[in-house]
């Protein structure tokens, strides 16, 4: 009889079809979706061979692969991503992964590696295969989080803290990078706040203030070296939902998806958004704060009973001048700003080409705005640019670390000054 094969991915076309491929080659099969669910097989099934995604809701493959080799040395594992770099498969192998295989798969090339990990672990075995696995006590320890600085303008209010009911795993493209990347989200317990980790080297980036590196074009966080690029469009449908607590695991830079928070948005709503047990605390503005730069430009928050944004654009034509109010709540973001587009002119190509920026940029990710108007797409809203705007000031404010309770007023901004006002809030109220 064949070997057993355990195959770990969580989209189910792949477990079915590479499933019905090695049976056909007389291979028994077991599947699952979970990286958890994975390593309780390995121990009750003693695989032979593991087929292992990276991007796996629960844990990721990297975590995964590390758990199982701790289990078991001579574990033989054959890591896939659709949605990979050469970082992470060298990555892989030297955490022991025997091969790494992109998709989407090659028949050849699966029974190839198949065939090669087994021979290797036969190697290694002398012969014979291990003849008892032992997971461990219990599972692996909880990574601590630790909420983000805190504010002198901190107020604890009656709304509990909230996260995600379930992990979940989306997909897509990056906008800058122009590479496909996979984003998996966890749920955290209270009073951890917003956590990005970054894959493959595993660098905990905290959701604040203190993290942004750049907002060149788009907001991006860092530390030791590692970034994540265009987080505003994920935060800005975190603090609408009100999600205070999460980690989100990622390579390089947030998915683009069409270019809106409105996927995110879903998303969240799908996998279910949970109460927690704790009181939220919110940022309440005191007084007027400030800040002003060339010409009309000028940005400014002061206190008001809810979040809210007024925004005036001015661009030369064909855009033209747009104005929107706009006052924070789930539906209202839904409905108004959520599926708002990112923007960029043709005139600012060659520009952002020079900075290694917009690679991603698709006909179906973003408006592109030439001479005579928009020309790749049709607008979902008249004033869809204004819109857009005000939905990057709610994404790029929640660096503050918590929900914020104020009035913006913006004239002509962007990512820069949304930094530089929330800089000068901390450093008058730390």
């Amino acid at each position: 009889m064949k070997p057993l094969v355990l195959i770990v991915d969580d989209e189910q076309g792949i477990l079915t079809t590479l499933s019905h491929v090695l049976e056909d080659e007389g291979f028994r099969t077991v599947t699952t979706r979970s990286g958890e669910e994975a390593l309780q097989l390995y121990r009750k099934r003693r695989p032979a061979v593991v087929f292992l995604d990276i991007w796996l809701p629960d844990r990721d493959g990297l975590e995964t692969l590390k758990t199982l080799r701790e289990m078991d040395p001579d574990a033989a594992v054959i890591m896939i991503s659709g949605h990979g770099t050469a970082p992470t498969a060298v990555t892989s192998i030297k955490m022991g992964a025997y091969d790494y295989l992109e998709k989407p798969l090659a028949y050849n090339k699966v029974l190839e590696a198949l065939n090669g990990a087994l021979a290797a672990r036969k190697t290694r075995a002398g012969g014979e295969a291990a003849a008892h696995l032992e997971l461990g006590k219990g599972k692996e320890a909880p990574r601590q989080y630790l909420p983000p600085p805190g504010l002198a303008l901190l107020q604890v209010t009656d709304t509990p803290q909230r996260t995600i009911r379930e992990s979940t795993v989306i997909y897509g493209l990056g906008l800058h990078s122009g590479s496909q990347t996979g984003m998996a989200m966890q749920p955290l317990p209270p009073n951890s706040g917003i956590h990005f980790l970054t894959l493959p080297k595993g660098i905990q980036i905290p959701a604040h203030l203190d993290s942004v590196a750049e907002t060149e074009y788009a907001t991006t966080l860092s530390r030791e070296g590692e970034s994540i690029r265009t987080v505003e469009h994920l935060l800005s449908a975190l603090h609408a939902l009100g999600i205070t607590n999460l980690l989100v695991k990622v390579h390089g830079e947030i998915p683009v998806l069409d270019g809106s928070a409105l996927s995110f948005c879903e998303r969240l709503k799908e996998v279910g958004i949970e109460d927690q047990s704790a009181p939220r605390r919110e940022v309440v503005i005191d007084r007027r704060y400030e800040v002003t730069g060339d010409g009309e430009k000028s940005l400014a928050i002061e206190p008001a009973g809810a979040f809210s944004v007024s925004y005036r654009l001015h661009y030369p034509p064909p855009l033209g001048e747009q104005f929107y109010d706009f006052t924070l709540s789930p539906g209202a973001f839904e409905k108004e700003i959520a599926p708002a587009r990112t923007f960029g002119f043709m005139r600012d190509l060659p520009m952002m080409n020079e900075l290694g920026l917009g690679s991603g940029g698709r006909l179906d990710n973003c408006i592109l705005v030439g001479e005579d108007g928009v020309i790749n797409t049709e607008l979902r809203f008249p004033d869809e640019f204004v819109r857009h705007k005000i939905l990057d000031v709610i994404g790029d404010f929640y660096l503050l670390g918590y929900p914020v309770r104020g009035k913006v007023t913006a004239n002509l901004t962007g990512h820069k000054d949304n930094i530089k006002l929330q800089r000068l809030i901390l450093g008058a109220s730390a």
